[in-house]
């Protein structure tokens, strides 16, 4: 799979970085007073109970909500500004090209084929001729295992074939980060491997910048270089994968990890 990122950050600097980040939906802490760094590169998996902030932090990288305290900043510029400012800062539409998200939902178009979901956005936002975009489109609907559906609808589609064409579209924008949010979740459970192994040959493959929320523990074992543990709003543990689930130092972990692997 050839890499489908069109630059990465150089130097010692973080692509992703938090810092004391706080964030609220009404009165509930999500996130609480954040600190994070992410390497050029890395694949960071985020796993943790339910409501604990894993999705938020996906979301506020992307842009998508406000936040009340610190400084987000993704490729050396900010993201947004906290809520009392007026979140949509200008680097906005920069923002939207450094970074590709993978939702639960498909989210395709309905009325698009395969291809037209794929090319939609680069001819649109990025400007390319769509003989470049169709071209583009080939080489990653290739990569996930699509070759011969660019005609179908989504409609036509199983669950893991529309959730792979979602992972090619945000792969067509050639983004520096790539955000997956528990992208298996919505799939019946014999699908869930399809997906899975497109994201697994992705992070092998390529030089990206990777954040994962997953409940899959193997997964996450397998493709992160690092994994966050977190609960309301804090990380509670972070490690390289081999140490968070052989020897983890926090007792809330090691509960948490007995829970989900036992079932």
């Amino acid at each position: 799979m050839a890499d489908p990122a069109s630059a990465i950050l150089t130097g010692d600097a973080p692509i992703v970085r938090f810092s004391g980040v706080s964030k609220y939906y009404g009165e509930t802490l999500i996130l609480d007073s954040l600190d994070l760094e992410v390497p050029a590169g890395q694949k960071l998996a985020v796993i943790g109970p339910s409501g604990s902030g894993k999705s938020t932090i996906l979301r506020l990288i992307k842009g998508l909500e406000p936040y009340q305290r610190g400084s987000i900043e993704v490729a050396g510029v900010p993201v947004g500004q906290p809520a009392r400012s007026g979140w949509f800062g200008p680097s906005r539409e920069r923002r939207r090209h450094v970074v590709g998200m993978v939702f639960q939902q498909f989210n395709l178009f309905p009325h698009m084929t395969v291809l037209g979901n794929v090319i939609e956005a680069p001819m649109r936002v990025l400007g390319l001729r769509r003989p470049e975009a169709e071209a583009r489109a080939a080489e990653l609907l290739a990569s996930v295992g699509l070759t011969g559906r660019e005609t179908a609808y989504p409609r036509q589609l199983s669950g893991g074939q529309q959730q792979r064409v979602a992972i090619a579209r945000a792969l067509a924008m050639r983004p520096q980060v790539m955000l997956f949010d528990e992208v298996t979740s919505a799939l019946d459970p014999e699908l869930v491997g399809e997906v899975l192994g497109v994201i697994r040959a992705l992070s092998h493959e390529s030089g990206m910048t990777m954040l994962l929320v997953t409940h899959e523990m193997n997964f996450a074992r397998d493709v992160a270089d690092r994994i966050l543990f977190m609960e309301k709003g804090r990380i509670v543990e972070d490690a390289p994968p081999a140490t968070l689930f052989s020897h983890p130092t926090s007792e809330r972990t090691r509960t948490f990890l007995r829970a989900v692997l036992e079932r």
